[in-house]
């Protein structure tokens, strides 16, 4: 597709151009679609680069994009956009997208969600050691509850937990339940963790966000670029990966690429395989009623 504007610069700090991107996604065409193909996305837009405003963006209605699916507020509960082919994909960079931010459910059943999201974010000031730990210390609650979980950089600060699920639950049944684990884990370390949002409530502690689990609520996709200096993107990684992670923002739209043909496995092979619901007993083992 003709791309307008191609050498206009995004990111003043790398010098990352339109194009740029646009190859970006091109390259990694077969890694993100899957992840979006589907999903109700919505778009963080830039059209004068990452320096000036960004638009947060859920439905289509004002923009002209090439091959976007449009789901309606009588489908969804909210009126929504799909990106399930490459030519929507480009026609969204073509219109200054930068960043793709998905649902916790798909067309198939809009109404239950296939996963929920544990968002790990970190007082600022905490060094990288605790954000590590902090992950770690998550999957093992979710290891003994017996729910199997994926992990990928937020091409932020943070470390996004993603615990798939067989559509079952409404999204306020899983929603009550993801913000109970946290509510759970700030109990059990209450100098680690917070379960309340806000600056305040995490100083020196990780603030693990459930907010992303209620309808029409998003979560940047893996693959996704971040609006954010260098162009970092959103990484799925292996367990064992974490240990060895120097920081949430590591792969770019320069170097991630080298990671990818270094794959020997796809770290989110089976996600889609899982099959897992939220159980009696889980909700019991946090303290639910």
């Amino acid at each position: 597709m003709r791309l307008t504007h191609p050498d206009r610069v995004i990111d003043s700090s790398s010098g990352l151009t339109k194009r740029d991107l646009a190859e970006f996604y091109i390259r990694t065409l077969d890694w993100i679609i899957p992840q979006l193909a589907d999903r109700p996305v919505a778009l963080v837009r830039a059209p004068e680069g990452i320096g000036a405003q960004l638009f947060f963006q859920k439905n289509p209605e004002s923009l002209a994009i090439q091959g976007i699916d449009s789901i309606s507020k009588a489908q969804a509960g909210h009126p929504a956009m799909v990106i399930n082919s490459p030519e929507a994909l480009l026609g969204a960079v073509q219109m200054s997208t930068i960043e793709l931010h998905t649902w916790n459910a798909t067309g198939a059943d809009l109404k239950r969600p296939d996963r929920f999201v544990l968002d790990l974010d970190p007082d600022p000031a905490l060094p990288w050691k605790s954000m590590v730990e902090a992950t770690q210390l998550t999957l093992t609650v979710l290891d003994e509850l017996g729910l199997k979980s994926f992990l990928k950089t937020s091409g932020g600060k943070g470390i996004h937990i993603v615990v798939p699920l067989t559509p079952k639950d409404s999204w306020e049944d899983v929603k009550a339940f993801s913000q109970s684990i946290v509510k759970y884990m700030a109990r059990l370390i209450p100098d680690r963790f917070s379960a309340i949002s806000g600056p305040r409530n995490r100083v020196g502690r990780i603030f693990i966000d459930y907010l992303r689990n209620g309808l029409g609520a998003t979560t940047i996709s893996a693959y996704s670029v971040r609006a954010r200096e260098g162009l970092p993107v959103s990484v799925p990684i292996h367990r064992e990966e974490v240990g060895e992670l120097k920081a949430a923002n590591a792969w770019t739209i320069v170097n991630l690429h080298e990671r990818l043909d270094q794959l020997k496995e796809d770290p989110w092979a089976g996600l889609r395989d899982t099959k897992q619901t939220i159980t009696r007993d889980m909700r019991k083992r946090i303290g639910m009623k």
